[in-house]
């Protein structure tokens, strides 16, 4: 363990200690202010000060290329698919598109019967808003004939009743009035079932439509025919009333948005497909509750700009024909998931903090110390050294709860310690099933964070998006029975990876292993392929990715030639098979969890530690110590009793100088 005095990284410093220039000599000119501080001044105000732009194109932050593809495919209505993490402004962008479509003359669709044909509806489409003016004419017409035919049928009555009471025949007059009523009841055309139906009304929008279509079931997207209980004796409802405009029908001239396109059933991404083709699609019986098998309407116009959305494994479930018409006649769109921690970039953020305010409409404004604690935590959930996180809709529930906190006080400005008290009162899931099971593991003293154990070395992992896990991994090694040679075998764990050079699934831990076979080999001497590896995962969750590789290779090395592991010592990174430490995701939320168990020292990779933002709080209960080889590890986390040749077989098993690396310091505390 080092001791030496901290060196914080200085990407570190809190964002509030922003540069200021130094008071000018009495007679020497002012200095010119820079971008840095030019930013610091706006800081100082709180976020009311900020002016939120009027269009959503102009709000959205972070995502240049996208905004500039969606105002490129706005003005010729392309296509766009847009690939990103939850929360990365899909949606809002699909929203602008809608805002900057040219405004062309938007059109109202009506469906009237077909006398012919009655399960054929006919389709007609007219300028916007007077889709209500046609049916209001209809009905207004059909109910002059109403009371015209009731009218009529009264006098009918009237006079048949009349005739009777003058002959005496009352029985007679009676009968033939119910008789002449039921008869022209059920024989008279029905007025009303000749009024056409509003499909879909443009009336009132003033910009193109936006449909948001995610999650639609067929029916939903495509249309459909209502179901009808009553299918004859003059209560059946007219076939053309029964129609439902789908998703593609009322998006007509606007935007159709669908998110996780790759949930859509493949008949549905078909369907869509000959939509975007033939700017039009009939409307059918698509539910399994629709009795319209039969009814099927003319083409229903539909010529609208398509946005698909999803994550990277989206593309994998869509229809390879509908990507390519997607990608034929549109962009292909990945999301950013972080940007530059620049003076400029954090003025973006600082308006992204008022537009939350402004929409939410119920919080406070955030102060200057509130804007700094938020862009701070920007930075942590980066996961990267001088970036911002993008994935704003998780920044902005923080913002939420931190505004919700600053009213529930009577606050009028939202500070930092509210957004410190959100921290803690809007964890994820995964964090707090984290510190559930390190309590529970602790309880039963299944977390070791003292002494030293052979075999057993304690790893990190990440849990979700933002919580790390302590992650003990054992090792025991076996000699191989029988003549195929020794065997991997991995529990505990959910990790797996399918890559197309692989027969089978294997486990992170059996890839680990395999990788790293020829350093353990030239540390131990022995060959892993004639004994069998025993590796456990203890009470992971959710756990997977490679950066437990460094922790597989010092359990089983430890296994191997039976060397004492420290257990007040946790690691995390990916190992090269010639032996570098590589950099892995986490590193922060890995520390963070680390030290709630207990551990005092942390191993992460060099190239990580630009990347270390642990709340303060932390800093003075670990020692963070950067490693370049597993070397190094080693050296760090094993207790041999012959420490001599412990070094000299290090030094053999060093594949390359670790002297082209700068001396990074480790950030050292004081000792607890």
């Amino acid at each position: 363990m080092e001791n030496s005095e901290p060196a914080v990284p200085a990407n570190d410093e809190a964002v509030s200690q922003v540069p200021r220039p130094e008071p000018a000599a009495p007679g020497a000119a002012a200095p010119q202010p820079d971008a840095t501080v030019q930013v610091a001044k706006v800081v100082e105000g709180a976020s009311s000060q900020i002016e939120v732009p009027a269009k959503l194109i102009d709000q959205v932050i972070g995502q240049e290329h996208a905004v500039e593809v969606i105002r490129k495919a706005s003005s010729q209505r392309r296509h766009v698919m847009m690939i990103g993490s939850p929360g990365t402004g899909k949606s809002m962008l699909a929203k602008a598109m809608a805002e900057l479509l040219p405004k062309e003359e938007l059109q109202d669709i009506l469906v009237y019967p077909n006398s012919d044909d009655p399960n054929n509806p006919i389709i007609r489409t007219v300028a916007a808003g007077r889709g209500k003016q046609i049916v209001a004419a209809h009905k207004i017409e059909a109910k002059k004939k109403i009371q015209f035919r009731n009218t009529l049928l009264l006098i009918l009555i009237i006079g048949i009743i009349g005739y009777a009471f003058i002959t005496y025949q009352w029985l007679m007059g009676v009968i033939a009035a119910a008789f002449v009523f039921i008869a022209l009841r059920y024989t008279m055309p029905r007025e009303e079932a000749m009024v056409p139906k509003l499909l879909v009304s443009n009336d009132v929008k003033s910009n193109a439509p936006f449909i948001d279509g995610t999650g639609s079931h067929a029916g939903a997207l495509l249309g459909d025919v209502r179901h009808d209980p009553f299918q004859s004796g003059g209560l059946e409802t007219p076939a053309h009333d029964r129609v439902e405009a789908g998703a593609i029908h009322r998006s007509n001239g606007g935007v159709l948005f669908i998110d996780e396109i790759n949930t859509l059933d493949p008949h549905s991404q078909q369907n869509l497909l000959t939509a975007l083709q033939e700017g039009e699609f009939p409307i059918t019986g698509q539910s399994e509750r629709s009795s319209g098998a039969m009814v099927r309407t003319e083409p229903v116009p539909c010529r609208f700009v398509m946005i698909a959305a999803g994550n990277l494994d989206a593309i994998q479930g869509m229809h390879p024909a509908l990507r390519s018409r997607i990608r034929g006649y549109g962009y292909e769109v990945y999301m950013a998931e972080s940007m530059d921690d620049t003076p400029e970039n954090r003025q973006k953020y600082i308006r992204f903090i008022a537009q939350e305010v402004k929409n939410d409409a119920k919080i406070p404004h955030f102060d200057k110390s509130a804007i700094d604690e938020i862009i701070r935590e920007a930075r942590r959930r980066s996961n990267r050294k001088g970036h911002l996180t993008l994935k704003l809709r998780d920044i902005g529930g923080l913002i939420r709860v931190a505004g919700d906190i600053a009213r529930q006080e009577g606050a009028t400005l939202t500070t930092a310690a509210h957004v410190t008290m959100a921290k803690k009162t809007a964890r994820s899931i995964e964090d707090q099933v984290s510190a559930e099971m390190t309590q529970h593991l602790r309880e039963y003293e299944m977390t070791v964070v003292e002494g030293t154990r052979i075999g057993r070395v304690n790893g990190l992992a990440v849990t979700g998006n933002d919580a790390g896990s302590v992650l003990p991994i054992m090792a025991e090694v076996t000699p191989a029975i029988g003549k195929e040679g020794g065997e991997i075998i991995a529990t505990g764990i959910s990790g797996k990876r399918q890559e197309p050079w692989l027969k089978d699934e294997e486990s992170i831990a059996q890839q680990s292993i395999k990788n790293v076979s020829a350093l353990i080999k030239k540390f131990t001497g022995k060959d892993i392929k004639n004994m069998d590896v025993h590796i456990q995962f203890i009470g992971t969750y959710g756990a997977e990715g490679d950066s437990a590789s460094i922790t597989i290779a010092t359990a089983v090395i430890s296994a191997i030639d039976g060397i004492p592991v420290r257990q007040d010592l946790a690691m995390t990174g990916s190992l090269s098979v010639r032996g570098d430490v590589l950099p892995v995701g986490g590193v922060t939320y890995k520390i963070e969890a680390a030290v709630k168990a207990g551990i005092k020292t942390v191993l992460i990779p060099r190239m990580n530690m630009n990347d270390v933002l642990i709340e303060e709080q932390y800093k003075p209960l670990v020692t963070i110590i950067p490693v370049d080889t597993i070397d190094e590890v080693l050296k760090q986390a094993l207790v041999p009793e012959n420490m001599d040749g412990f070094l000299s077989k290090l030094r053999k098993m060093a594949v390359r100088s670790t002297s082209v690396f700068a001396d990074t310091p480790a950030i050292n505390t004081t000792t607890a």
